[in-house]
């Protein structure tokens, strides 16, 4: 096809009169060099067309699949083949009189179409990444660590395979040789490939998703998981800093992740107040007759009231004494009304527990500690929530003869 092309070359620099090398050098150059253009210019015209067909036919298709692949230059990179499979066969037509030459083009171009074709397979994982992260699965299994390992697999074959082009080795000669250099890759890949296993454990278990708030002291991470990698977690604290920890890390060490309460709707108050064993007392009729002004509990002082004083009846005790007796304490009272406040707080979860609990007495009083949830997890609700429980709390105490122990040691020193 080329001979015709050539011999017409010839024909135009014959007139030249120069030397048999130069002569051939000029035409059969010239050839080659025509024919890179024309490639050029028939890959453009190619491109023009297939930009106004294909492409825009893409565009205006409700399916955003095939725009991702038009975004991550899935086609443009796969069209840069087109010339280079040109030039690659018609070069040795080119330049008959100088073998070596197009021999080193060859070469080059096979190094070209392998860097092409990585480029090429590395843009398809792109969009397959994208198109994966549009669905719900998504969110509950992450896979970038795994595609971060088949893009790395991808470029080392893909080196491989450039250097098995410019040695004139075969890639199975070099993947032999490559295993002495076994223990040495290990050392250099050994973040990728624990990171990689640690990164499959992650998402086989469901340990760690995008979103999650999880708390991991000894990285100082507690706070938002932003992106999950081959090798790394980056976590936004609540103060906006941003945490990396190891990806195998969050496998071998501990953190806390509260994927579940943030699921529940509800997050957990658990604290405590002191007090003061001295407060605690009887409650006499007087007393209860004022506990009964309050509207939480009346109900509950009138028909207790009345429950106490038949079992009283029946079993024949003196009621002068009110160690005969059964009767309520001011503490016992007190527990009473913070579980009807609480279960009255609109902020309060209602369908989880509310308990107001005694603990284990100690030198500072009688812990009573409150477990409850609140029916919304964002951190500016749930710690106002906090301060206007025991805001009350510490208020509304002395109402009930109680006193709130607080030591005096620190006031006497000084």
């Amino acid at each position: 096809m080329l001979t015709p092309y050539i011999q017409f070359l010839e024909s135009v620099f014959q007139s030249l009169n120069l030397t048999d090398y130069y002569f051939k050098l000029l035409t059969q150059g010239t050839a080659f060099l025509s024919i890179v253009i024309g490639s050029m210019m028939f890959y453009f015209v190619a491109w023009f067309i297939i930009n106004r067909t294909i492409i825009a036919m893409i565009h205006r298709s409700e399916n955003d699949y095939d725009d991702i692949l038009i975004k991550n230059k899935v086609i443009s990179r796969a069209s840069y083949l087109v010339p280079a499979y040109i030039i690659n066969s018609l070069t040795p037509l080119s330049l008959p009189s100088f073998p070596n030459v197009a021999i080193f083009v060859q070469e080059s171009i096979e190094v070209y179409v392998i860097i092409m074709v990585i480029l090429t397979v590395i843009a398809l994982i792109n969009s397959g990444f994208q198109i994966y992260n549009s669905f719900e699965i998504s969110k509950t299994k992450p896979i970038k660590g795994l595609v971060e390992v088949v893009k790395i697999v991808v470029y080392i074959i893909g080196s491989l395979m450039v250097i098995a082009s410019l040695l004139d080795r075969s890639l199975g000669a070099l993947f032999i040789g490559l295993g002495t250099l076994s223990a040495v890759l290990m050392l250099v890949f050994k973040d990728a490939i624990l990171g990689f296993v640690g990164g499959v454990q992650l998402s086989l278990n469901d340990m760690v998703r995008l979103g999650d708030w999880i708390s991991m002291p000894k990285f100082g991470a507690d706070g938002e998981v932003l992106d999950i990698t081959l090798t790394t977690v980056k976590v936004q604290n609540f103060d906006k800093t941003i945490t990396t920890i190891p990806t195998y890390a969050m496998v071998s060490d501990y953190f806390t992740n509260w994927r579940g309460m943030t699921e529940s709707g509800g997050r957990r108050i658990k604290r405590n107040i002191s007090i003061d064993m001295e407060s605690v007392h009887f409650c006499t009729p007087e007393l209860l007759d004022y506990f009964k002004r309050f509207h939480l509990i009346s109900d509950f002082i009138s028909a207790k009231e009345a429950e106490l004083a038949s079992i009283d009846k029946q079993n024949f005790l003196n009621p002068d004494f009110l160690v005969n007796g059964n009767l309520l304490t001011n503490l016992g009272v007190f527990r009473v009304y913070l579980t009807a406040y609480l279960n009255n707080l609109p902020g309060v979860h209602k369908e989880m527990p509310v308990l107001v609990r005694h603990l284990q007495s100690t030198e500072n009083g009688i812990p009573l500690e409150l477990y409850l949830f609140s029916n919304r997890i964002e951190m500016n609700f749930y710690e106002n929530l906090q301060s206007e429980i025991f805001d009350h709390i510490l208020s509304v105490t002395p109402l009930f003869h109680l006193r709130i122990y607080q030591s005096t040691t620190s006031f006497k020193q000084q």
